[in-house]
């Protein structure tokens, strides 16, 4: 099957964060864009996602940033504590916005996916739409190819959005050694807000961490991480697991476990890529997203970097003209950027992942050290969360932007 239209053409398999916004960024630029997605909804895995000012600075391309923002819920104080409850460091939801030029946002994924999906033409999602790249095309010669059950579909772009085990990026990089195991296991889960206030936070104990952020709509967003066996499962049931773990930490961490459904605590093993690929792009088809640089969640920035992606490679795709030159500019715009954080997570991943009882204790004394202030606490963010999008957009003026055409902040 061939899409036919005058209009450039563009594929986008899956239909997660990262590709929903290249497809929408694409779309206002003139694009036909179609995303394919195989499961028979499109449905978002997971529970909440944190969303940095360089996530809502970026969605405000797409026209959704201030709506984003709008469910801001942290309000005052909040930062880092030990299991007994002592702070290790603290900081406040002003001292953030003030840094980065705006607020921290909690959403769940659902309502993320939602909005962006949203600004999509009607028909342009296919549920129940399996799709495997058959040709990654040659830019400026013939088309790329995937193959779906409805037959083949051409387009002059294809878009691997398909996630950490992309077939998108195997089919590209058949050599690359693909994602690896970060040596810890996550959980979430989504609770009505107990009785008793909390302010938000991270808590860190020994090769374990537990958190507790507030959402707009008066839940609360709760993730925990440990270090465990890849592929490990709790004969009865993961929130006995987590009973278990951080059964006895501060409150409100067992408030918040006592209202955890057991049926909807979400137990997923991390893995990243850690080993950066040599490029975003081969041909016509680019990756974006977990496809292209899975991380661990201990910066809370996949989700924000996928946004990122499919702003940027929108930027540099105005036409079908110039494809092969726009895409080797999302490359090299991306890559470096990426694989920074990629490293940087890692190195967050291992510090949480200490368990002897002197590392625990030269660890939060380093932390305390560090974290004198509310800047301090937040400058590990530094680069990350005051990236602004390579043009300017409808909340620039507000924010007194200053973005050099063609390029991004790194």
């Amino acid at each position: 099957m061939t899409i036919s239209n005058a209009q450039p053409r563009a594929v986008v398999v899956g239909s997660g964060i990262g590709g929903l916004t290249a497809a929408v960024a694409l779309h206002q630029r003139g694009w036909q864009v179609t995303v394919l997605e195989r499961a028979a909804a499109v449905e978002a895995v997971g529970a909440g996602i944190g969303l940095a000012p360089n996530g809502h600075h970026a969605l405000d391309v797409i026209g959704l940033g201030e709506e984003i923002r709008e469910l801001a819920a942290w309000q005052g104080d909040g930062g880092v504590r030990a299991p007994g409850g002592r702070w290790l460091a603290r900081t406040n939801s002003s001292a953030a916005t003030e840094r980065f030029g705006g607020p921290l946002v909690l959403v769940h994924r659902a309502t993320l996916i939602d909005r962006i999906a949203a600004r999509l033409p009607d028909g342009a999602v296919r549920t129940g739409s399996p799709a495997t790249l058959a040709d990654p095309g040659v830019a400026g010669g013939r088309p790329a190819v995937v193959t779906t059950p409805d037959g083949d579909v051409e387009a002059d772009l294809v878009i691997g959005a398909d996630g950490i085990n992309s077939a998108t990026r195997r089919a590209l990089f058949p050599e690359h050694p693909g994602p690896v195991y970060a040596g810890i296991t996550t959980w979430r889960v989504v609770v009505p807000a107990p009785a008793a206030p909390f302010e938000p936070h991270e808590t860190w104990g020994r090769g374990a961490l537990w958190g507790s952020q507030p959402l707009k709509d008066g839940r609360v967003y709760a993730y925990a991480a440990a270090v465990a066996p890849a592929g490990g499962r709790s004969a009865d049931g993961e929130k006995a697991e987590l009973l278990r773990r951080f059964g006895d930490w501060h409150h409100p961490v067992p408030a918040i476990l006592d209202a955890a459904d057991p049926e909807r605590v979400l137990r997923h093993d991390v893995h990243h890529l850690i080993t950066p690929l040599p490029a975003f792009h081969r041909g016509r088809t680019a990756l974006l997203g977990d496809a292209a640089h899975a991380m661990a969640p201990t910066m809370g920035q996949g989700g924000n970097q996928a946004i990122e992606d499919g702003i940027v490679l929108a930027h540099h795709l105005p036409d079908a003209d110039e494809l092969g030159t726009g895409l080797a500019a999302y490359s090299a715009d991306r890559l470096p950027r990426t694989t920074g954080i990629v490293r940087q997570s890692a190195k967050i991943t291992k510090l949480m992942s200490v368990r002897s009882a002197p590392a625990v204790a030269l660890r939060d004394t380093l932390m305390i050290l560090a974290g004198l202030g509310p800047g301090l606490a937040l400058r590990t963010f530094d680069g990350i969360a005051n990236w602004l999008p390579p043009q300017r957009t409808y909340a620039a003026g507000a924010r007194d932007h200053q973005v050099r055409d063609h390029h991004v902040q790194r």
